[in-house]
């Protein structure tokens, strides 16, 4: 059975900067898939010329993505990309949601700090 992931980087971009890297095609191509594809709520991830489809079940403008694997069998797994911002001190955390079977877990931590690392590039961080 897969487990949730919780994890936070703290991105010092405005969430409005940030957004659309995280849930639009030019964006997410950007740093996280090697080219997207969009139609209507349906996301088409390409990586090493495979394609890994996912719907967008629930967005809201600057605040997150939630997306769910269409092969995934588990209706109640997804992939989340939460923008969160410190009221005190304004400091953006990016809080990505995961799911991934225990002996995959450390594997997927890695790709996650990979791929951030990657946005932060992009973003000049």
């Amino acid at each position: 059975m897969k487990k949730r992931i919780l994890l936070e980087y703290t991105i010092n971009a405005s969430p409005k900067v940030l957004f659309p890297r995280l849930s639009t095609p030019g964006g997410l191509a950007e740093w996280f898939a090697d080219d997207v594809y969009v139609k209507g709520k349906i996301f088409s991830f390409i990586w090493d010329g495979v394609e890994n489809i996912a719907e967008v079940v629930q967005k809201k403008e600057n605040r997150y993505i939630r997306f769910h694997w269409v092969e995934e069998t588990d209706p109640n797994t997804y992939f989340e990309f939460r923008i969160t911002m410190d009221e005190l001190t304004n400091d953006v955390a990016l809080v990505i949601t995961d799911f991934a079977e225990e002996d995959e877990k450390a594997d997927t931590i890695e790709l996650w700090n990979t791929q951030i690392a990657e946005l932060k590039h992009v973003l000049g961080l």
